[in-house]
């Protein structure tokens, strides 16, 4: 667990460095500024309303306590080890066995299952996923999110000023030589591409760190991976169609919910099913 948040401060350093080489590199204290104020105020908005966005996109309707009492009786005991408020519980009406946590923190968390999940595991590889889900509300990657969000957003921003100032021939007091030109090319195509890889790799930490810490939590490695495993094989028999919506809150999943692996590993917002279930099954509590 201390390897995994040790990872993620790291990479959102990487993050914030590039972002302060960015800035140098422009010179434009007043670009930068803009450009986090803008950024800031999209994912403020995102941190304090995403969930309710979320669950009412995916038609999530709160679950009825006398029909899931199994699930209840489940997220209570999971969250009282965690030692934390009890979430609402949502359940999805699709094919699909997936499952994921949303909220800005721990008092206002919602876990969300399919019915697909609920139909597909077994009640000890339910808990497990359940447990993953309790455990990214214990380590607030939502808010972990919302900040390499916030950067990543910045450096996208910036690029675009660089991009119009490499077509319009550059900034006031920079040398308008093709060097100069070139060198802010470069920035407005590199830049973005190594905020999206570092985010994308900060999202895989915090999965593997949520494996972790929910395998821990009801002391069973075995279950979660047993239940990746079946989850994976689903999701590639009933898959969610690729929009915008869908593909913009991939990431909130247990697993990423379309058909097929990423072409490129760094660019997933998840790690391989092997990579995780080979950790979980060495782990040793």
């Amino acid at each position: 667990m201390f390897k995994s948040q040790i990872k993620t401060v790291l990479l959102l350093g990487g993050l914030t460095g590039l972002l302060l080489g960015i800035g140098q590199i422009l010179g434009g204290r007043q670009g930068l500024i803009i450009g986090l104020l803008f950024a800031g105020g999209i994912n403020f908005f995102s941190y304090w309303f995403s969930d309710k966005i979320v669950l009412k996109m995916y038609k999530a309707k709160e679950a009825d306590q006398s029909q899931h009492s199994d699930l209840y009786q489940m997220v209570r005991e999971i969250t009282s080890h965690a030692k934390l408020p009890m979430p609402k519980i949502y359940v999805i009406e699709t094919q699909q066995a997936n499952a994921f946590a949303t909220g800005r923190n721990p008092k206002h968390a919602a876990v969300a299952v399919t019915t697909g999940i609920t139909q597909l595991l077994t009640k000890s590889e339910l808990k497990g996923v359940l447990a993953h889900e309790i455990a990214h509300v214990k380590n607030r990657d939502i808010l972990i999110s919302s900040v390499a969000a916030t950067v990543a957003g910045v450096i996208s921003y910036l690029a675009m000023i660089a991009r119009w100032g490499a077509i319009f021939g550059g900034f006031g007091g920079r040398d308008n030589d093709n060097g100069g030109i070139v060198e802010l090319l470069v920035l407005a195509i590199v830049a973005p591409i190594m905020a999206l890889i570092i985010q994308m790799a900060i999202s895989r930490s915090r999965e593997f760190l949520a494996d972790e810490t929910g395998a821990k939590l009801i002391r069973d490695p075995y279950s979660l991976a047993s239940a990746l495993e079946k989850i994976e094989a689903n999701v590639n028999h009933f898959p969610l169609k690729k929009m915008g919506s869908t593909e913009a809150t991939a990431h909130m999943f247990i697993h990423h919910p379309f058909r097929g692996k990423s072409m490129f590993k760094m660019f997933s917002t998840h790690p391989s099913t092997k990579e995780r279930t080979k950790k979980l099954r060495a782990m040793k509590l």
